[in-house]
Formats: C-alpha cells, sequence, structure tokens
C-alpha cells in the first residue's frame, strides 16, 4: 500500500495496522458479526476498530444498509490496496506453509458447466490423491467479467472465455499509473461450431454440404447466455455483415442447449470442444459456420491479492495440469500461475 492512498494528514508511522485487517474483513463481509466471528472478536471490538480507523482516515468508511453496512466511495477506493498489502504480508510471513496432503482448505472456481465437464474429472482425479482434504465448489459463470467477484473474494478463480475482460487486462496492465488488479493464463483453446440434430430438416437443404449465411439466418436459433441478454457474440457478428438471426430461446448452461437442440429443429453454436461431454454426440450434426467467429480461448484469471499465496499457486498449478488431459491443449500463456 503506499502513502498515496491515504490522507496527508494520517501519521501513518503511528497508524495501527490492526484496524486495517479488520476493514478488511469487514469490507469482505459487509456485516459486523460476520466479520467479528472471523476475526475472532466481540461485535463491539470490530466497531471500536472502525472507529479508530474512521478517526485516523477522516471517514465513514462505512454505513448501516439493510442487515449489514456498506462502503464508501473512499473505502471502495482504499479496500483494494489494503487486501493485496495484507496478502502479501501474509505470504511473507507464511511462506511455504502449504501442505496439499494435510489441507482442508476450501476454494470456490467459476466456471460454465461445458468448462466444467472437460476440467473438473481430470482436477478432481489429481486431488483424490494429492490432496484429499481440499475442497471444491464450482459457481456457474454467470458473467463475462468475474473480476468484482474476485476482488471480493466471493471466488478465488474464474475460467472461461472472456475476451473483452482479459484485453481489458492487458491495457491495465500497460498503464503506469493504474495498478494491474489481476492475472491470467491461457489453459486451452478451440472453436465454435454449429450444431442441429439429426433428420433436421436444414439437412436437406444445404449447398454442397455446407451451411450458407442465407440459410442460417432463415433457421431458430437457440442462444447459451449467461447474463440472459438474447444477444451475442454471433449477433455482433451478423451485424457488421448488416444480417441477423431470430434467437427464439436463452438458456444459461450448454449442457441445457444441446438437449433443447437434440429434441428440436432449433440451431445452437457450441464449441466443438465441448461436444464429447454432452453424451449425445452422435445425435447431433456439426456445421461449420458460414461466417468467421474467433477461436474460443478458455482462461484462468485470479485477483493478485492471491498470486503469492502459498495454497493459491498450488490451485493454479493443478488447474494447468488437469488441462494437460484434455485433448485441445495449447501451451498455457500470458503471465506465470
Amino acid at each position: 500500500m503506499t502513502r498515496s492512498a491515504l490522507p496527508r494528514s494520517v501519521n501513518f508511522r503511528t497508524l495501527d495496522l490492526n484496524l486495517l485487517r479488520v476493514f478488511d474483513e469487514v469490507m469482505a463481509t459487509r456485516n459486523l458479526t460476520r466479520a467479528a466471528q472471523t476475526l475472532a472478536m466481540t461485535q463491539p471490538a470490530v466497531s471500536n476498530a472502525l472507529r479508530r480507523l474512521r478517526d485516523a482516515l477522516g471517514d465513514e468508511l462505512v454505513v448501516r444498509a439493510g442487515y449489514g453496512v456498506a462502503p464508501t466511495p473512499r473505502a471502495v477506493a482504499l479496500w483494494p490496496s489494503v487486501r493485496e498489502a495484507l496478502a502479501t504480508l501474509q505470504a511473507a510471513v507464511v511462506a511455504d506453509a502449504f501442505d496439499p496432503a494435510r489441507s482442508v482448505l476450501s476454494f470456490v472456481i467459476a466456471m460454465a458447466d461445458a468448462t466444467a465437464a472437460l476440467l473438473m474429472p481430470p482436477l478432481i482425479r489429481r486431488l483424490e490423491t494429492t490432496a484429499p482434504g481440499v475442497t471444491l465448489r464450482v459457481r456457474p459463470l454467470a458473467t463475462r467479467d468475474p473480476r468484482a467477484l474476485l476482488q471480493s473474494g466471493e471466488i478465488d478463480l474464474a475460467v472461461g472465455y472472456f475476451p473483452t475482460m482479459i484485453a481489458a487486462i492487458g491495457l491495465q496492465g500497460m498503464r503506469s499509473d493504474t495498478p494491474d488488479g489481476f492475472a491470467h493464463t491461457r489453459l486451452y483453446g478451440g472453436e465454435y461450431v454449429c450444431v442441429l440434430r439429426a433428420g433436421h430438416p436444414l439437412l436437406g437443404a444445404l449447398d454442397g454440404g455446407a451451411l450458407t449465411l442465407d440459410a442460417y439466418c432463415a433457421a431458430r436459433h437457440l442462444l447459451v447466455s449467461f447474463s440472459g441478454r438474447a444477444h451475442g457474440y454471433v449477433d455482433e457478428v451478423l451485424a457488421a455483415l448488416d444480417r441477423s438471426r431470430r434467437v427464439v430461446l436463452t438458456v444459461n448452461q450448454f449442457f441445457t442447449a444441446g438437449r433443447v437442440v437434440v429434441g428440436s429443429d432449433l440451431l445452437a453454436v457450441l464449441p466443438r470442444h465441448f461436444l464429447p461431454a454432452t453424451g449425445i454426440e452422435d445425435q447431433l450434426v456439426v456445421l461449420e459456420l458460414p461466417f468467421a467467429l474467433p477461436p474460443v480461448h478458455v482462461d484462468m484469471v485470479w485477483y493478485r491479492r492471491t498470486h503469492a499465496l502459498a495454497a493459491h499457486r498450488w490451485l493454479r498449478g493443478e488447474v494447468i495440469a488437469a488441462t494437460g488431459a484434455l485433448t485441445e491443449v495449447a501451451s498455457p500463456a500470458s503471465s506465470p500461475p
């Protein structure tokens, strides 16, 4: 944490750094009672620590909101620096203390069902032998930009296709006036394809076996949308071609999309490498798209406050190792785990 993160009137030498631990936990939980339980303190002690920090910084930091507290703009701006500083200090103090064979830690990873279907089997096989006490919680990926979830500590890793976010992280890292709060590693790559059921009426009207743009746009479509919006990357590409398609159904899971396609005349765009994991690949017909889409790049993203923590470095290494069991794996790149 830099001195510029605090007002000039604050005497950093006399500031009780224990107050920052309390501040960090209150920001993470947004609840004084839960923060007190985690810190093994009483709630009055947490309230007193916040009062002392308020007096030192000249800001309320948090205000009552519903059943908890809400941060002030100053607290929101200060928290990332505090979290990263505390994590760096923790890593220095407890370096090399993590033993996966004896650990009972729990990690939370956000990913889509298609990614989980490929990655979790080899990852769990590894953990069953090397870290039997470690538990994983997989959360559905409900956004293409999980940085807020990583920064708040709600998840430890996000694994998925995040082209816009990865570009933003790269741009942020090139700016000397902006701290690089996130890191990422490329896990594997693939491509999108058009999927429809065997016996679909469209198959009898293909032009030399190829799907034309006119036929594609005239069909009815299913869209996998994490956010629920009926507009995705395909629609952006079509708009650039001055074309459009009719999306009659949106779902938030790739497995659901595969099942719906098998039982209907809807078309879907799915990752090619995901299809074997559906269990119904023999009931699907795969066609090349009549337009160019960027390749699918599956990245692992984390918040830099966990970068040096031994447990998190181990977890990232296990995820990278698990991708080695996949059939379409690119060499990890972008930054070290």
